[in-house]
Formats: C-alpha cells, structure tokens, sequence
C-alpha cells in the first residue's frame, strides 16, 4: 500500500524533513492496516521489519516458559515498536495484537540506518523508548516489591488514562477494549484480585466499568490512593 507523505511528515519524529529525506525515509516503507485480533508479528519470529503505529492501539504479550501468556505493555499512536535487533535479539520478544482497527508503517530492519541518518530524531525516539521501557520496568518492580496491591491497581489504571484517556462527561474513558485480565497483568496480580479491587471502586463512584470497557469517574480519589503522601 502506498504511503501519504502527509501520514509521517505531521508526526514529530520526521516534522521538518524536505522532500529529499521524506522520500529518503518512504523508499522502502510499507503502510499495512491491522485488523482488530490480528497480529503484526509473533513471539520468536525473526525480526525482519521495524514499525511505526499510526493510529489504534496494539497490546504486546510474551508466553513464558511455563505457558502463561502476560500483556507486558501497550502501544499508543506514534510509537515505535518492533526494533528487536536494538536489543540484540534475532526474533521478537513478544506478540504485538491490534486491540482496536490500527495502521502500521513498517521498514526492513536493514534500513534502520538510512532511516535514522535522514531523520536523526527517529534514533533519539527509539532510545527514549528504550529508557521508558527499562524506567516501566523498575517501576513496576519497586511497585511490587513494596506496594500493596489496591496501589499497584491504581498506579495502573492511571498510567492508562493518562497516556490513552479521553475525557467525557462521565470522566476519562480508556479509548480502547481492555479487560480485567490485562489490568491484573499489567499490575502484577491476579485476575481475581484486580476483579474485586475494581468492583469495590466501582462501588465507590471511583470507576466504571463494563465489557472490556473502563473509565475513571474520580481520577483525584485514585490519585489519593496510589500516592498517599503526596
């Protein structure tokens, strides 16, 4: 599929590019719809592309050698994702899903330096990335070493909202399906856990819920309960 310059020259990673270095980029880029369900690359399968989400969202998964599959994070419009050979990896470390109908721009994995040398800021993204991602980590290991679980819940849901919360009357509605399963993955506890903890806000007038749906009603309760000191 054919790509619109106007698609990537609008986003901040290649703003700012003449059409010398846009064609630069585009020379081997490929735009691909993702279906809600579908796959845009397996665990353990070689990395061969590098991707940039346009719009939807994606949720990545790893299997672990005991045969759980965990949602390990979440990827928002204008991410990178899928750099495997950054990490010195071969194949890809998770499964990245459309969780919603998504759109990716994808490069060969070679291309990385042509793709960075005409847009420097692409290598700066990927190692902002990085950082987060390893900063996402210590995070949730400091919030499970030494948070009370409820914490842990609401450090999560917030996180959500503020990266992919859209405001309404009722309060900040996640704008894409997520389940009590992912909330306990992404916390660190189990489904039947996160369940009550959201069922006992929800009773509170603090979130809502529904089928794969949740919004925050209190942000400023949650906010309480996730940084009680502050």
């Amino acid at each position: 599929m054919s790509i619109d310059r106007s698609l990537l020259s609008n986003l901040p990673l290649f703003r700012g590019l003449d059409g010398e270095g846009m064609a630069r980029v585009l020379l081997n880029a490929t735009l691909r719809d993702v279906a809600r369900g579908e796959t845009v690359f397996d665990q353990g399968a070689p990395a061969e592309r590098f991707y940039l989400l346009l719009r939807g969202r994606l949720k990545v998964s790893q299997v672990t050698p005991d045969g759980q599959q965990v949602m390990v994070r979440i990827v928002h419009p204008g991410d990178l994702f899928g750099f495997a050979r950054a990490l010195n990896r071969p194949d890809y470390p998770g499964t990245a899903r459309a969780v919603v109908d998504s759109t990716v721009t994808g490069w060969p994995m070679e291309d990385w330096p042509a793709v960075v040398e005409a847009s420097p800021p692409v290598a700066a993204s990927a190692l902002r990335t990085l950082g987060k991602r390893l900063d996402e980590a210590h995070t949730r290991l400091r919030e499970l070493s030494t948070e009370e679980v409820e914490r842990r819940i609401a450090h999560t849901v917030l996180r959500l909202a503020d990266r992919a919360g859209r405001v309404e009357a009722e309060g900040i509605r996640l704008d894409f399906p997520i389940s009590r399963q992912d909330v306990a993955q992404l916390s660190g506890t189990t489904l039947h856990t996160a369940s009550r903890i959201l069922s006992a806000w929800e009773g509170r007038g603090w979130v809502a819920g529904g089928r794969q749906r949740l919004t925050v009603v209190d942000r400023a309760a949650l906010a309480r309960l996730a940084d009680p000191e502050i």
